[in-house]
């Protein structure tokens, strides 16, 4: 089992780069002007300011936002399979249907990667 396809990584993207120095505005503007989004699994968002950022179609799976400040970012269409958001703010933030509000406290209190739900 290779133990490193859940560690957090730096992503070689310009993208990436933008949300790593806080910088929405150019994020949403680059993101706005491209056809196929990067993935940005497993990134490393740990106590970052990302408020404002356009998180629509996002592959932010196993991403780690320990302390970020998330508040007011519509997640509903981005994939948080197995993110973790351990003390993140997380005010006014819309989450995937598919991740149960049990999910997202775990997650939030103890540090815990969110599980879809998929059963309906």
């Amino acid at each position: 089992m290779d133990m490193d396809t859940d560690a957090v990584r730096h992503i070689n993207d310009p993208l990436y780069e933008k949300l790593r120095s806080e910088d929405i505005d150019a994020f949403n503007t680059a993101k706005s002007r491209l056809t196929e989004l990067p993935s940005l699994a497993h990134g490393d968002f740990r106590g970052l300011d990302l408020r404002g950022m356009d998180a629509r179609g996002l592959d932010l799976s196993h991403a780690y936002f320990r302390g970020a400040d998330l508040r007011g970012i519509d997640f509903s269409q981005t994939n948080l399979e197995g993110a973790s958001i351990a003390g993140a703010k997380i005010s006014g933030c819309y989450f995937p249907s598919q991740l149960h509000s049990d999910e997202i406290i775990l997650s939030l209190n103890h540090g815990t990667r969110m599980r879809y739900n998929i059963l309906k």
